[in-house]
């Protein structure tokens, strides 16, 4: 006769640089019957080896962190072949900042600012096998792959193309790259043409399919 007991709460570990999110996520979280916060981790490699230590169901992901990002955390818990199914939660609201999250496993993504009752969905959804992916990221996904031969970049036209996959402003590849913002915006013009693309988010695309940024 089958089983009829209950399956036991879904484990979460919840994964972000500020811990006044994590609490926030852990306070929320507790308050469901059907979730238990099983730890936290503040960065990619702690977010890896919890997920080895503790083996949660769903890992609830930040992109944005210190050091080992979110997809660097992807990676990770592939390579480890970590059974956890990765729900990504995130601020950036551009599709294509969330393409190198998606091609490197993860089962979906939510926005910040989702309602309480929707992240709770959400989780339980990838936990169920399901994947959440907003319409422009499957389209990003589907479209061809086309351009993808015969392009060539120089070598830091591809490191602000990766720059540009991550979500970064001209502002911040300037930054990160030591350089002014106009040669950035040069270097994003030269980049476009090159690809003959229209705009940074089929830019974008083109860094994920062809391996510019690593997933």
């Amino acid at each position: 006769m089958p089983d009829s007991q209950p399956p036991g709460p879904i484990r979460v570990l919840v994964v972000d640089d500020h811990p006044v999110v994590r609490q926030g996520l852990r306070t929320f979280l507790d308050l469901q019957d059907d979730f238990t916060v099983v730890g936290e981790a503040a960065d990619g490699v702690a977010a890896v080896a919890a997920a080895a230590e503790l083996s949660p169901d769903v890992v609830l992901l930040d992109l944005k962190m210190p050091g080992a990002d979110g997809v660097a955390a992807l990676r990770g818990l592939r390579e480890a072949g970590n059974a956890a199914r990765v729900l990504v939660i995130t601020s950036f609201t551009e599709p294509a900042a969330v393409l190198p999250a998606v091609r490197a496993g993860a089962a979906g993504y939510v926005y910040k600012d989702v309602d309480p009752p929707a992240l709770a969905a959400a989780i339980r959804a990838v936990h169920a096998g399901h994947i959440l992916l907003h319409p422009d990221v499957a389209r990003l996904l589907a479209d061809g792959e086309s351009r993808l031969s015969g392009v060539h970049l120089t070598a830091r036209e591809r490191e602000v193309l990766g720059a540009i996959a991550r979500g970064r402003a001209n502002r911040e590849i300037a930054r990160d790259l030591s350089m002014a913002e106009k040669t950035v915006k040069t270097h994003v013009s030269a980049i476009l043409t090159k690809l003959g693309v229209q705009d940074r988010t089929q830019a974008a695309l083109y860094a994920v399919r062809s391996g510019i940024v690593d997933t």
